[in-house]
């Protein structure tokens, strides 16, 4: 049997010859030490999971601010509202799965309509790839409902508890009558938030009219109160205490938008080359003569992030592109005399070439941007003609199992179907049916049928 060893010469050099190997048996000792520590010894437990820090977000002012805000009234507005809109005699809005048939205004759709269900989920992805190619977590940051609801907990709880200071020092203290007085308050809030909350949804399937009456008679069905606590409770859960959780470690979203990304897309950014060496300094005094950048060292923009991250470390999976940190940032620049923009919606690109704000925006309109738009204008134009050019009623012909084709008087042949039709408009509609395509072909009988709006008659 051949093998390979390895002979040793001069200046600790090896060859590589093919001769048979010289065995050497080696008596090795192996001294098991104590798996348990010793006694009095004491034992360090190292968790493999970093432990869960609540964050207190502080409350910031600003453009973004501003814009958040009016996104969750416009948001709210429009779920809280829309239910209790009239159109003719039933609600705008409704979605009525015991008669299998959706109310959007004018618009009834059956489940042979379902289509339309697949175009409107293109339009939403096809949309939200434009959106983050355009400016990141865009969605995320101003519309998404985890972010709306979190919003309007956190103002109810400082309304209740106090700024995050006080927050803080509360949670850290003992139980007292001012704490949990406070506490009990803030969570009677929540949970009236969470249940009108869940009440609204289930109105999108109920009539919410009958079904206020329900409530106030204590008489709703098992499936109505079992999807009113289970949206509210969600809704209690998620804003009141899971909150930037949901973000980080429940939304897929989080972990693959960094693909829809690229240098020319918008995000929150620091200016590095700006801020840095950062470092605390008195307001007159001149940050170049200390060698320090334009950073204060302040870390509010730590404070106000409702993830509790640090945008000075870089983009981050758990940013959700609000623009918190950019608000409170231009807060303190403006204190302390200094230029707007070191934490800032930019691309990388743009931070590291120095762009201007207008040739930033012309990078916007890329290849990627213009394809997404164009997909996203065929398909929304697509599924506007298919409406608008929909057939206003449904045609069913299914031939009777029960009879086969038979030789009648007069030496015809008799064939029996069932015909069902479907008047998919909301005014009352006249038929008349009638047969064609072959010699001598007839129907029997012949009749007007008269359907009412959203009904179907056999």
């Amino acid at each position: 049997m051949s093998g390979v060893c390895l002979t040793k010469l001069q200046q600790s050099e090896f060859s590589i010859s093919t001769r048979q190997p010289t065995v050497i048996p080696i008596a090795l000792s192996l001294d098991r030490g104590p798996i348990a520590p010793p006694p009095g010894a004491d034992a360090e437990m190292v968790s493999l999971y970093e432990a869960h820090k609540k964050v207190y977000p502080r409350s910031v002012s600003g453009v973004f601010s501003n814009w958040r805000w009016g996104m969750v009234f416009l948001t709210q507005l429009v779920f809280y509202g829309l239910p209790w809109v009239e159109w003719g005699q039933r609600q705008a809005v409704l979605f009525d799965l015991e008669a299998r048939r959706f109310y959007i205004f004018g618009l009834v759709l059956y489940p042979q309509d379902f289509i339309y269900l697949t175009g409107l989920l293109v339009i939403s992805a096809l949309a939200l790839f434009l959106f983050t190619a355009v400016a990141g977590r865009l969605w995320c940051g101003y519309t998404c409902p985890q972010t709306v609801y979190t919003e309007m907990f956190l103002w109810l709880e400082k309304r209740t508890e106090g700024d995050r200071t006080a927050r803080m020092r509360r949670d850290a203290g003992p139980l007292g009558w001012d704490k949990l007085s406070r506490k009990t308050a803030k969570h009677i809030l929540w949970l009236a938030v969470a249940l009108w909350t869940g009440f609204t949804f289930v109105g999108y399937f109920t009539p919410i009219h009958t079904l206020g009456r329900e409530v106030a008679q204590l008489n709703m069905g098992s499936w109505e109160v079992f999807w009113t606590f289970f949206y509210g409770f969600a809704t209690y859960g998620n804003a009141g205490f899971l909150r930037e959780q949901v973000c980080k470690h429940m939304c897929p979203y989080a972990r693959f938008q960094s693909a829809m990304f690229d240098k020319d897309t918008l995000i929150v950014t620091y200016d590095e080359a700006r801020g840095e060496p950062r470092g605390a300094r008195s307001r007159k005094s001149d940050p170049r003569s200390l060698n320090l950048g334009d950073c204060v060292n302040c870390s509010l923009c730590v404070q106000v992030c409702p993830t509790g991250i640090d945008i000075r470390n870089g983009l981050q999976y758990e940013c959700i592109g609000c623009g918190a940190c950019a608000d409170v940032c231009d807060t303190v620049m403006d204190k302390k005399g200094y230029a707007p923009g070191l934490v800032k919606y930019s691309t990388q690109n743009a931070v590291d070439q120095n762009w201007t704000k207008a040739q930033t925006l012309r990078h916007v309109l890329r290849p990627r941007v213009l394809i997404y738009t164009a997909l996203l204008g065929v398909v929304v134009v697509a599924m506007l003609l298919s409406l608008a050019t929909r057939t206003p009623f449904k045609v069913d012909v299914m031939r009777d199992r029960g009879a086969l084709a038979r030789i009648v008087s007069g030496g015809k042949i008799e064939n029996v179907y069932r015909l069902q039709i479907m008047n998919a408009t909301e005014s009352v509609q006249y038929f008349r049916i009638s047969v064609s395509g072959l010699p001598g072909l007839s129907l029997e009988p012949v009749e007007n049928v008269l359907i009412e709006s959203t009904q179907s008659r056999w």
